[in-house]
């Protein structure tokens, strides 16, 4: 008797869910793209609207709890359709005036009312259409950054370029309420019925120890460790098209640096998903740690520019994985009915890490006139990372026969 709730209408809403958001993931990617044009439009240093994306993501990390807990009550389908609207509205706002607008734009409408309603979510719900594959599933959904670093960049470099980084804005939130929402409200259909038994799908009881520890002890080691590898992660990919501007590299080079670093991403979190599937997610995180952070070594001491071409897809490679991984690891620890607010509450540690981490890039060049110091301190968040989640995992195998978490 076949139990599973995988069919080939889970596959559709997967699919379906990686457009969603590869679509609202260009947002953030347009500041990163045009930081270098926005800062002297408004006569700021570059953290200013570097800030703004930050804000984008504390806004969507504190959001995405409610709306987590929102959308099991309301249905995805009105959440995401929301969020489209809120994300276009915020980058009109953010194109309409100085530092100000841009703020409340990014900060307020992108991200605690737009990119709330996208990523946790979305992954919460499609994780529920999956059991056996449900590594693969997350990983491929996860990878709409990666796809949006792929087609984005080197067009949004064009758009700044021909008509101006507020025009270009104001052309690209109307397209992500045209093509999100539409999207929405047709495919994403409440997900199957879990079968009454089984932990694959309910997960453990409600107050089982998770790596030896007690819950709620466990869930602020996870969002720290997701903290600290988030800091690593946003540097390289707010900065790359900023730090090639000043070491001579053209602009339209410095956007393709980009899409190599998110496109190896998307490809490797393919890997990664499988990987997940086999050992579970907690040892997926430590493996994705290690290689990111080996990965962000590279920046130090790489200025050329076919050695950050290498550095960057290397690093895509190395952090792809750890966001699903995170996922996983909750929906696995942690029982079924607790995951609408888990995750969004351990991804919103993670969100606070990428804010925090493109701003502090961009406030240490501020201070010292190039970036080396600012991945150097990306290197010793990464490290921590991996003194947080190293003895979890070695706990984990301790308790656990099997190697398997999911």
């Amino acid at each position: 008797m076949n139990d599973s709730v995988e069919s080939r209408a889970s596959w559709v809403v997967a699919v379906v869910a990686l457009v969603i958001l590869a679509v609202a993931y260009g947002g953030p990617l347009l500041a990163a793209v045009a930081l270098k044009p926005i800062a002297a439009d408004l006569g700021t240093p570059r953290s200013v609207p570097t800030l703004a994306t930050s804000l984008s993501f504390i806004g969507a990390g504190v959001g995405g709890i409610f709306m987590g807990w929102m959308s099991e009550r309301i249905g995805i389908r009105v959440i995401v359709a929301f969020g489209s609207v809120m994300i276009g509205s915020g980058l009109a706002i953010a194109s309409s005036g100085g530092v100000t607008t841009l703020y409340v734009g990014y900060g307020v409408f992108m991200g605690l009312f737009g990119a709330s309603c996208m990523f946790s979510p979305i992954m919460t719900y499609v994780s529920r259409w999956f059991d056996k594959r449900r590594g693969t599933a997350v990983a491929l959904i996860s990878s709409g950054q990666y796809v949006a670093g792929i087609i984005w960049p080197a067009l949004f470099q064009v758009g700044v370029e021909q008509i101006g980084w507020r025009r270009c804005m104001v052309l690209f939130g109307a397209l992500v309420t045209l093509v999100v929402a539409p999207l929405a409200l047709i495919f994403l259909r409440p997900p199957p019925v879990a079968p009454l038994t089984g932990a694959v799908h309910h997960g453990p009881a409600r107050g089982t120890k998770v790596a030896g520890m007690h819950p709620e002890y466990a869930m602020v080691a996870l969002s720290a460790a997701i903290f600290c590898c988030c800091m690593t992660m946003s540097m390289p990919m707010g900065h790359i098209v900023a730090l090639c501007g000043d070491i001579g590299i053209g602009p339209a080079h410095g956007a393709a640096m980009l899409s190599v670093l998110l496109g190896s991403a998307f490809l490797a979190r393919q890997f990664w998903g499988w990987l997940s599937d086999k050992i579970g997610g907690l040892q997926t995180v430590l493996c994705g740690s290690i290689a990111q952070a080996v990965a962000m070594s590279g920046f130090l001491f790489t200025t050329n520019e076919a050695g950050l071409f290498a550095v960057s897809a290397a690093f895509g490679l190395g952090y792809a994985g750890l966001i699903p991984a995170y996922v996983l690891t909750v929906r696995a620890l942690y029982p079924a009915t607790e995951a609408s607010w888990r995750v969004p509450t351990v991804l919103f540690a993670g969100l606070l890490g990428m804010a925090g981490g493109g701003w502090a890039a961009g406030a240490l060049y501020d201070y010292f006139g190039f970036y080396t110091p600012a991945f150097a301190v990306g290197v010793g968040f990464n490290l921590l990372n991996v003194v947080v989640i190293l003895p979890m995992v070695l706990r984990t195998r301790a308790l656990t026969p099997s190697p398997a978490l999911t």
